[in-house]
């Protein structure tokens, strides 16, 4: 049995599907079901007798010691977190007690776990970080991509609250011996991403006749890392990955936004003509950048291959192209998470932009 948290999320769920088409065991799946937490991503696992799903929050230090002593799990693979810089200029209190105070209190309750366990059962227990290349700040255009060794610049109250965690998780290892992994992902896309990100938003907003607006002069450079290519690192981690350690995950695919919309129009071009028989580029619109927005990130892989074997399987091409197949082929699932509350969102963020 593992526990996953924050399991109805994008990376999250993506996560939960693909271990259980890899693996028959258990999961016991926890989200507070947030605005990004969606069940319906879930869907097919509908009756499945491998999946138990706990509308909880990994800070409440009541259920979660009750769920921990029920199902008794030998992983925990912790996804939960607010992840939306926007979102954290906006508010970033929430940032604060989702990342921070919940992993916090997350901590502690695994601890207490973990110390009634027997000695068996404590070496072969993981609990698996997962984390995000922000923690680093940002990188000018020529200088080598984040190692496991960059030096800790967050500068957003997103990444800060990320690397605050980071620092918890680490800080029960070293002093609590607590069997701890972390991972720090580039930038994810892929099926059942929430419509507020780069890649979704510009599928969605493309096929609803909208703007498709970019920050600044959309020359942020980002690396792109399929999110099952991401899911299958985190499972190889989990199995074999040094204690204490931190993992960077990447896709070796460093690319400027503006270029991403562009693929995104051209092969919407090719696979949903608009009617009018014009690209979906007449729609990109540039907007106000985003306070504080960083310039580069860029992971280096090297080690996670060297010491694990792992590499992703994909190519931008090939991830991209499967990405907005997805979400044409899926249009009721996109439909149902543009709530009222998530129109409210993009208007906040973006009105006064142009």
């Amino acid at each position: 049995m593992i526990f996953v948290t924050g399991g109805a999320g994008f990376i999250g769920a993506n996560f939960v599907l693909d271990w259980l088409q890899e693996h028959d065991e258990p999961v016991v799946n926890i989200d507070k079901l947030t605005y990004a937490g969606n069940l319906e991503s879930l869907a097919t696992l509908k009756g499945d007798s491998r999946h138990t799903f706990a509308h909880a929050d990994i800070g409440d230090t009541v259920l979660i010691p009750e769920l921990l002593a029920k199902y008794q799990p030998r992983a925990i693979i912790n996804f939960a977190a607010e992840s939306h810089v926007d979102r954290s200029i906006h508010s970033p209190e929430d940032f604060i007690q989702t990342n921070v105070v919940g992993t916090f209190n997350l901590l502690e309750s695994v601890r207490a776990y973990w110390g009634k366990l027997d000695e068996q059962e404590k070496a072969d227990f993981r609990f698996l970080h997962v984390s995000t290349d922000e923690v680093y700040g940002s990188l000018a255009k020529d200088e080598p991509a984040f190692t496991e060794l960059h030096q800790y610049e967050p500068n957003s109250p997103y990444s800060a609250s990320k690397a605050a965690s980071d620092h918890l998780v680490r800080s029960y290892h070293h002093t609590y011996g607590l069997p701890v992994l972390t991972t720090n992902c580039s930038n994810n896309y892929g099926p059942y991403h929430f419509p507020e990100k780069l890649i979704p938003l510009m599928i969605v907003n493309a096929l609803a006749g909208k703007s498709l607006p970019i920050y600044g002069d959309g020359q942020q450079i980002r690396d792109w890392l399929y999110v099952k290519d991401h899911c299958s690192a985190i499972r190889r981690v989990v199995e074999a990955g040094t204690l204490g350690e931190t993992y960077n995950v990447g896709g070796w695919n460093e690319k400027p936004n503006i270029e991403i919309v562009h693929t995104v129009c051209a092969l919407l071009d090719e696979l949903r003509p608009r009617d009018d028989k014009k690209s979906y580029t007449e729609q990109i619109t540039f907007v106000t950048d985003r306070l504080g927005h960083d310039r580069r990130y860029a992971i280096d892989a090297r080690k996670i291959e060297r010491e694990l074997g792992w590499k992703p399987a994909e190519t931008f091409d090939t991830g991209i192209r499967k990405t907005v197949q997805w979400y044409l082929d899926n249009q009721e699932w996109v439909a149902n998470v543009q709530s009222g509350s998530y129109r409210d969102w993009v208007e906040t963020n973006y009105a006064g932009r142009s």
